[in-house]
């Protein structure tokens, strides 16, 4: 399991992984370092004889209009969800053993295209474009290549920043008049790293209770 920086809560995930019966570790990389990456990928491999799933969730979320965005601000959510998908993928697709998965993370703004967005959801696009590409690129290698992309989900990173009022107002968006929670998404990645989501290839699925 990778992380960026907080050591604390991914040993509680091994901890918790543990003592589930499975066996985990924890290694810190930055996923737009290259070099980072391909000693990430050295260290799976090296502990557990191969990789067969690859799951890329870390991003970076900045809100503002465009004419407002500080483009240092806007460098860095592009390092992290572009180049850093980038990075990810180009390993796994060196390494996946055949009957393989990727899963890249973009997001359900791709579609509804909220204001303050732009930066976010255009980093994403890049994602869901990669997606396809490389699905096609290991062709014959028994590899699918997937993104999920989530709508309003409850985690830190959509908490942060918003106010009571917002929240509600975005958990009533989609049909199912909820947020999202991280169990929902991770049934949805697990069953595409399964035997039993092997067909599905080269998608974006949208995660998201109902929405656009």
């Amino acid at each position: 399991m990778n992380y960026a920086s907080d050591a604390a809560a991914a040993e509680e995930t091994v901890a918790a992984i543990t003592a589930a019966g499975g066996r985990a570790i924890a290694v810190r990389a930055d996923v737009a370092d290259e070099n980072a990456v391909a000693a990430l990928f050295d260290r799976a491999e090296q502990e557990f004889g191969g990789v067969d799933a690859v799951v890329n969730c870390a991003g970076r979320l900045a809100l503002s209009p465009v004419a407002d965005l500080d483009l240092t601000v806007l460098d860095a959510v592009y390092r992290t969800n572009i180049r850093g998908t980038f990075a990810v993928a180009q390993q796994a697709a060196r390494r996946l053993r055949a009957g393989g998965s990727f899963v890249g993370f973009s997001t359900s703004v791709v579609g509804t295209q909220f204001p303050a967005y732009a930066a976010y959801a255009s980093s994403k696009a890049a994602v869901e474009t990669l997606t396809m590409i490389l699905a096609r690129e290991l062709r014959g290698r028994d590899i699918t290549v997937n993104t999920v992309a989530p709508g309003p989900t409850a985690t830190d990173l959509f908490l942060e920043g918003k106010t009571p009022e917002l929240i509600d107002q975005l958990a009533k968006t989609p049909p199912l008049e909820r947020l999202g929670t991280p169990e929902d998404i991770a049934e949805v990645v697990a069953f595409l790293t399964s035997p039993a989501g092997h067909w599905v290839n080269g998608q974006t699925l949208r995660a998201n209770g109902g929405m656009v």
